[in-house]
């Protein structure tokens, strides 16, 4: 009988711990292009600071069309992909894809959301520059 209560404990302890490395997938949402001034940057500005930041942290950003890029970022056997669409006052950064981040349609990695939230920051950072 103990045997079996401390499994069921053991079991439940593996699993909780488990969950703590996974966090809910963050996205960026409406993003505000923040500039310093009164000029309004264009859409080929947005797009190469974009790209600029991106790069910067090691992702690979690929413009799809206007206002469209995908950021593909590999770190060891892990990927992550990401959609980003902009225009000339907001942008957003939203999940795409994954590879080992134990991605379960809801939950993903920690590690995924710091590489989002730096980009973010990457991102913010290139475009105060305009």
């Amino acid at each position: 009988m103990n045997r079996k209560i401390i499994l069921v404990f053991l079991a439940l302890i593996m699993t909780l711990g488990m969950g703590c490395r996974t966090a809910l997938v963050h996205n960026v949402e409406k993003s505000p292009v923040s500039l310093y001034g009164d000029t309004q940057p264009t859409l080929q500005q947005i797009e190469k600071a974009i790209g600029t930041a991106g790069a910067r942290l090691g992702w690979k950003i690929k413009a799809v069309s206007p206002g469209v890029m995908v950021g593909t970022l590999h770190k060891r056997t892990h990927l992550a992909v990401v959609d980003i669409t902009y225009n000339t006052k907001e942008y957003n950064i939203t999940y795409r894809n994954s590879s080992n981040l134990k991605y379960d349609g809801t939950n993903i990695h920690k590690t995924y959301n710091l590489w989002v939230q730096n980009l973010d920051k990457s991102i913010n950072a290139e475009i105060s520059t305009l």
